[in-house]
């Protein structure tokens, strides 16, 4: 019989945690969720079974899918392993499995993660439990050097070896999601708190190059910049705010966001608005899916909010950033370049620490 680690009750472990452990691992002040990600988790925390009435589902996710992240994320929990890895397994067994533990699979594949005996990773019957094939999954992701510095695609190719090695950075926005929920690492009002981007108040959306600047000579009316992410990039809220617009913008409204535009389809295509304090606006657009939040909702900085696509008005994939000053018109728009490297998280490269900035 399957074995079954971990339940809503986690919560409480994780809160006790919190409470007990040094500073580091704070999750709710600012700047030290992403210090809690990546730091050691303590080992040990006790398996606990399913919520009462089992788990709900959450999203597009089924009550066995979210009961199956559960058990990634407290076979992680009991290994002592950072957060960030949670979410690095979860999305894993998205990609490989949709979370569903399969009897079979490609070649000689089985489970949650589709692992294979013929590799090494166990006999069939082992990788038939959830359990097993987790605490697999992450023996081998710490014996990889600086995985918490990897993406996730990265870190997450080191161990599973894939054919496909871009197609896990996809899955990101779910698995942060689902590791949040089933952790109990949410706020009174149900956001999320977990937060693995950012160590100051504001941060880069994408880090990646600046591929078209602020109302250049050739395009007066390029109201941001275009930063040169590949496709499937998790993108960050640039700061802590509230989501006031997600939406399809594309011309012909027939062509839909859910597929890639082109220089003549006019529009944002899936982009997203935040308003952020002292009436400052942030905008994220040609998003490859529908977001990850909803208008109203409450996000952390650094929390993730979508990924990179090519939709609406574009020639290939990139993130359109905006930061407005005021309202959300064109006229409020100001050159993100400057405005956010006066704010420690500068576009193209790597931020300074927050000390030094």
């Amino acid at each position: 019989m399957i074995r079954k680690v971990i339940g809503g009750s986690i919560a409480a472990v994780v809160g006790l945690v919190i409470a007990c452990a040094a500073g580091a691992f704070l999750l709710f002040g600012a700047g030290g969720g992403a210090a809690a990600c990546t730091t050691a988790w303590p080992s040990g925390a006790p398996a606990m079974s399913a919520p009462a009435g089992g788990w709900r589902p959450v999203g597009r996710f089924d009550a066995q899918q979210v009961g199956f992240a559960a058990t990634i994320t407290g076979v992680g929990a009991q290994r002592g392993v950072p957060i960030r890895g949670w979410i690095i397994a979860v999305a894993v067994a998205l990609q490989e499995s949709d979370l569903r533990n399969l009897p079979g699979g490609p070649d000689d594949s089985i489970g949650l993660f589709q692992q294979r005996p013929s590799q090494g990773w166990g006999a069939p019957e082992q990788l038939r439990d959830p359990v097993y094939a987790a605490g697999k999954f992450y023996d081998r992701l710490l014996t990889v050097a600086n995985w918490q510095q990897m993406t996730l695609t990265d870190a997450a190719q080191q161990v599973q070896h894939s054919a496909f090695p871009d197609a896990y950075a996809k899955h990101e926005p779910d698995a942060t999601l689902l590791v949040s929920t089933v952790a109990g690492l949410v706020d009174p009002s149900g956001a999320l708190v977990l937060n693995c981007g950012a160590a100051g108040p504001w941060t880069q959306p994408v880090i990646a190059p600046i591929v078209s600047g602020f109302r250049t000579a050739d395009r007066p009316t390029h109201n941001g910049v275009d930063l040169g992410a590949a496709r499937g990039t998790p993108i960050k809220a640039a700061a802590a705010g509230v989501v006031t617009v997600v939406r399809c913008n594309i011309v012909p409204a027939s062509h839909g966001c859910d597929v890639d535009g082109s220089p003549a389809t006019p529009g944002c295509g899936w982009y997203v608005d935040i308003g952020h304090a002292g009436g400052v606006v942030t905008r994220y657009c040609h998003m490859l899916t529908r977001p990850a939040v909803n208008e109203g909702q409450s996000v952390a900085v650094g929390q993730i909010i979508g990924i990179v696509g090519s939709s609406g008005h574009s020639s290939g994939p990139h993130l359109h950033f905006e930061v407005h000053l005021g309202d959300h018109s064109s006229s409020s728009a100001t050159d993100p370049v400057p405005y956010m490297a006066a704010h420690c998280a500068p576009l193209g490269e790597r931020p300074p620490s927050v000390s030094s900035c």
